[in-house]
């Protein structure tokens, strides 16, 4: 099982953002002001092609990963600390629920095993074990330098 190049693209462009945005600076009257990228400058940062950069910069608004701001000094910052956001929360932004088989997720299923199938209750437990080693790293650790 391997993320999609998307999910792959999310989790780099989310640590761009964690590097830059993820830090307050004091402007002229001592006030803390988040730093703010655009998808432009990910892209250029991360190598992601920015039309890419830009439906996930989309998505990543949409989930409530990142908050936007238009005008002069807008761009985008994430909504919470970096030690507060996690690679589940990431890939579930971009790709939906995870989940390893189609019986897992709510809903009709092409499946011609369905009807029979012995493990589809048991696909849950193996499903909740990588949603929760996913939900166990965060975007902060992956900013930190590798010794």
């Amino acid at each position: 099982m391997k993320l999609s190049s998307f999910a792959d693209y999310a989790v780099v462009l989310m640590s761009a953002a964690a590097r830059h945005c993820g830090h307050a600076a004091l402007d002229a009257a001592g006030n803390q002001r988040f730093t703010r990228m655009n998808a432009t400058t990910l892209s250029a940062e991360t190598g992601i092609p920015l039309p890419t950069a830009q439906k996930l910069v989309s998505r990543l608004s949409a989930a409530g990963l990142l908050e936007s701001s238009r005008g002069t000094g807008g761009g985008v910052r994430l909504s919470r600390p970096p030690a507060a956001i996690t690679l589940a929360d990431v890939v579930e932004a971009v790709e939906g629920p995870i989940a390893m088989t189609a019986c897992s997720e709510q809903g009709a299923h092409d499946c011609n095993l369905e009807s029979d199938c012995r493990i589809r209750p048991h696909m849950n437990v193996a499903n909740n074990a990588i949603r929760e080693a996913l939900a166990g790293v965060t975007i902060a650790s992956l900013t930190r330098e590798m010794a």
